[in-house]
């Protein structure tokens, strides 16, 4: 008799199945690795709209220099993306990546506000610093 109590609460003895929190977890684990590269930091600029073809992606991560309307300058180099900095930083940041990296793509995104003299000097700016070409960033027209 003592054998079968002992059995009995053996059986009584309930285990958490975990298999449906894995799965949980996995879906979860998936949902962020895609979300996360569309989770971007950067400066409100309302790009102009042209017709235009997606850029070829490459392994490395392109640089963006952005213009906006009051004509300052930012760069996605560096500790404060959201931060503008001077010519002369923006010429220094891209000269060091270009000296080390000198495949990456440049790509401007100038407010639709902003005086096109402003953009110029900042590819010129970018020029001086060795960039051999310079992409500008648009958004399609809506239909």
């Amino acid at each position: 008799m003592a054998a079968e109590l002992k059995r009995g609460r053996r059986r009584m003895v309930s285990e958490i199945n975990v298999v449906p929190y894995i799965d949980v977890m996995l879906v979860l684990l998936i949902i962020f690795m895609i979300t996360a590269p569309l989770i971007t930091q950067g400066v409100k600029i309302d790009l102009p709209q042209a017709p235009s073809e997606v850029m070829p992606t490459t392994n490395e991560e392109p640089v963006m220099v952005s213009v906006d309307r009051a004509g300052a300058i930012y760069i996605d180099i560096g500790d404060q993306p959201d931060q503008p900095v001077s010519e002369q930083d923006l010429v220094t940041r891209v000269a060091a990546v270009m000296k080390y990296k000198p495949q990456t793509q440049v790509m401007v995104a100038g407010d639709t506000g902003v005086d096109y003299g402003r953009v110029v000097a900042v590819m010129t700016m970018l020029q001086n610093a060795g960039v051999g070409a310079v992409g500008l960033v648009t958004t399609p027209p809506e239909k």
